[in-house]
């Protein structure tokens, strides 16, 4: 038992409710994936639990991997990680594996391992943005150029996701439009990229529409104008079936194995897993969720706000935002208030690329949180590593 202690590293908190979090994501998979598992594995009922399992333990694995792994590398690593990245999205566009006409998947030869190439691509997206706003903290002269390959990464990681991926993409674009915010460049800069970003996705839609390139884009039209114009016929069958789940919730719920809307409600184990919640668990479910979620967040800034460095600042603020980002549009959706589309519930739906990915992010902001803390000093962390490049150690001030 003491060994497994000194193997969690950070904020003690923010595992204990990440931990909470999949105990409940745990439960619901195996609950809601019962009648899919006599339909598909011959009524193996573990199979979809015990694979959602495999996927915690590999996220858990990463949070302690990444906790121990001194957040000043990342300033040397992230050139090379970011253009990685956008080799592997690059090829998944190209030679991806497709599930339902979008090429998202990026398959390993000889293993045969299959994951979501974006999901990675944001992480490292993260660690360089962090890296240039620094940078351009420390060399003011150098401001537009560190401006110029920011909106150079974000492009082309946006651009290859988009294709396959319109919400990720968007969500990328925005907590990344956050983060050059938070980095405090000139305003006419930043609304010369939101300008610069609206005419490329117009001039995008005008290709796709006169070549039609991509079979996804009428996908994304009919959810959009389905939510502004809904009504009668017209209403998305994902939505309503999910708003009839959360209202045959009520107060208590129907109870965890009892949910019978769940065998209506499409994807209830990964998009309408908080639709899913809602229905066996009711709204004490729907609270306690919340909760757990807004527990993590706050800590997150809390570490933020001592962080006392700019790049460690930035690290967390990116993977805090995009987290935040994703929970909101899971939930949004759910309750009808955005336009369907796909986004895990962090830690809790189904999926092992999500599921890794945040665990890589929270780990990262774990890592963080030790150097915020008078726990362990920076020497014990670092184990005499050579000091890294200036930027990592640019002073942060809240306020």
């Amino acid at each position: 038992m003491e060994r497994f202690k000194s193997m969690i590293k950070g904020d003690k908190t923010i595992w204990f409710f990440v931990f909470l979090l999949a105990g409940v994501g745990i439960l619901e998979v195996y609950s809601c994936t019962s009648m899919i598992a006599y339909k598909f594995q011959g009524g193996d009922t573990f199979h979809y639990p015990l694979r959602h399992i495999a996927y915690i333990f590999m996220g858990f694995i990463m949070m302690c991997l990444f906790s121990w792994i001194p957040y000043k590398k990342y300033a040397k690593w992230a050139d090379g990680l970011l253009w990685a990245c956008v080799a592997l999205l690059f090829l998944t566009l190209i030679t991806g594996h497709a599930t339902n006409d979008a090429k998202r998947w990026f398959t390993i030869p000889l293993i045969g391992l299959s994951f979501q190439t974006s999901d990675f691509a944001k992480i490292a997206l993260v660690v360089y943005l962090s890296k240039m706003l620094a940078l351009a903290q420390v060399e003011p002269e150098n401001r537009w150029k560190c401006f110029t390959k920011c909106i150079f990464s974000i492009v082309a990681v946006c651009g290859l996701v988009l294709p396959a991926n319109f919400s990720t993409a968007l969500l990328i674009g925005v907590a990344s439009l956050g983060m050059l915010i938070l980095g405090n460049f000139p305003r006419k800069w930043i609304l010369g990229l939101i300008g610069l970003a609206i005419v490329g996705f117009i001039m995008f839609v005008l290709v796709v529409k006169v070549t039609g390139i991509s079979s996804r884009f009428d996908t994304w039209t009919s959810r959009i104008e389905t939510f502004f114009t809904g009504g009668g016929f017209n209403r998305d069958f994902q939505s309503e079936q999910s708003l009839v789940a959360i209202g045959l919730g009520g107060i208590n719920g129907a109870g965890i194995g009892s949910g019978i809307q769940n065998n209506s409600l499409p994807h209830p184990y990964s998009d309408f897993m908080f639709s899913t919640i809602a229905h066996e668990i009711g709204v004490w479910g729907v609270i306690g969720i919340m909760i757990c979620y807004l527990v993590v967040f706050y800590r997150c800034v809390q570490i933020v706000k001592h962080a006392g460095t700019l790049f460690p600042a930035l690290l967390v603020m990116g993977f805090l935002t995009n987290i935040v980002l994703q929970t909101l549009v899971n939930m949004y959706v759910a309750i009808g208030f955005m336009p369907v589309t796909g986004q895990p519930l962090p830690f809790v739906s189904m999926g092992g690329s999500s599921i890794v990915s945040t665990g890589i992010a929270i780990g990262v902001i774990l890592n963080i949180s030790r150097y915020s803390t008078q726990n362990e000093t920076v020497s014990e962390i670092e184990q005499d590593e050579e000091e890294m490049e200036e930027i990592v150690d640019y002073p942060f001030m809240v306020g």
